[in-house]
């Protein structure tokens, strides 16, 4: 038998639990985009009412239902104020810009967070020169920026600031319960000052896919237009609607394990020389790590890891990223930090393999 590998390049590799495939195989099924499928139904109200909004939309992915937030709050020719790492502005394949002629204008951040230094100032005047200013766009959490979730106050200020300047805010809450759970805030306080936010389930949350937009009921009817145009819609759709009802019910407090996992691993390798890692700042099941260009490249350590049963993505030319998730315990994340340090201390310098994909994975 081919010896198990430990696989951390992403939260997205996650498989159905068992009791997760029962619910899929249980679902009540109709034609969603007809408004008759009484499990996505059930999803959409759960989650309105969880985050004390109107109305919800199921959607095939996070990417979509972000793609279904700009286009609902824009026109063509506007432009979103983002962080320069934000994953809507990097990681969507230039998604503003094809599918609804929308402008990205990247701003400084601070661990992949906005406040209110990075976006004074940055609204255009109202010229037939300039591109109009219309929404901010926030990652909780953010992926680049770290793993990193929003205090509660900043996001208020933020959106505080954005309404008090005629701006939408939309939140791209991929792993949005990540930040639930490490922050300790609730979604409903999350949402009270951002006015559409999308949540990922076939991240943390285990399911297969799915994702999920929520806001006004005038904003989601607009959404569920654009999810249609974007080729999203959806037939027999309660399957995996179900999935992600099973994960809001069982699968949101035990994020903290992976966040404990987090955690050790990144203090097990803060120990290897040649690795910067600081664990204090690892806050969700995110740990970003740097290896001493003096020793190789990322690319040439993942590589070297995967030979050894290990895959950990890159992320840049020295900076690489292990998620924790649900289908690695603490044992495999230790055993992980070994293989690690092993790699490191044997020297990965002249082993140039193909590179694991910097930005494979969201």
């Amino acid at each position: 038998m081919a010896e198990a590998v430990i696989d951390l390049r992403s939260d997205t590799v996650t498989k159905p639990t068992p009791a997760m495939r029962q619910a899929i195989a249980g679902a009540e099924v109709g034609d969603d985009m007809s408004g008759e499928d009484p499990t996505v139904n059930r999803l959409e109200a759960m989650v309105a009412e969880m985050f004390e909004k109107e109305a919800a939309v199921f959607a095939c992915s996070a990417t979509q239902s972000n793609q279904m937030a700009v286009r609902t709050h824009c026109r063509p020719g506007d432009e979103l104020l983002i962080a320069e790492v934000g994953h809507i502005a990097m990681f969507e394949a230039g998604g503003p810009a094809a599918l609804s002629g929308v402008t990205c204008r990247t701003l400084p951040h601070r661990l992949g967070m906005l406040d209110l230094p990075e976006l004074r100032g940055k609204i255009r005047a109202d010229d037939q020169h300039l591109c109009p200013t219309r929404l901010v766009c926030v990652e909780n959490t953010t992926n680049a920026g770290g793993g990193r979730a929003y205090p509660l106050e900043q996001l208020d200020r933020v959106g505080i600031w954005a309404h008090e300047h005629g701006l939408k805010v939309h939140m791209d809450g991929a792993r949005l319960f990540n930040a639930v759970v490490a922050r300790g805030y609730t979604p409903a306080q999350i949402s009270r000052n951002v006015d559409t936010i999308s949540i990922c389930f076939s991240k943390g949350l285990g399911c297969p896919m799915g994702s999920i937009l929520v806001g006004s009921s005038e904003e989601i009817a607009v959404a569920r237009r654009a999810r249609k145009l974007f080729g999203g819609a959806l037939r027999q759709a309660g399957i995996v609607a179900a999935a992600a009802i099973y994960a809001l019910e069982n699968h949101v407090e035990r994020l903290a394990d992976d966040h404990a996992h987090a955690r050790l691993f990144a203090e097990r390798i803060a120990e290897v020389d040649g690795i910067e890692i600081c664990p204090e700042e690892v806050e969700s099941n995110l740990a970003f790590f740097e290896v001493d260009p003096a020793l190789g490249n990322a690319s040439q350590l993942a590589a070297l890891l995967r030979e050894r049963g290990v895959r950990i993505g890159a992320m840049g030319p020295h900076r690489l990223r292990a998620c924790a998730h649900l289908d690695v315990g603490q044992d495999e994340m230790l055993q992980a930090a070994e293989v690690v340090r092993a790699c490191v201390e044997a020297g990965f310098g002249e082993r140039v393999g193909p590179a694991t994909g910097p930005y494979a994975r969201g």
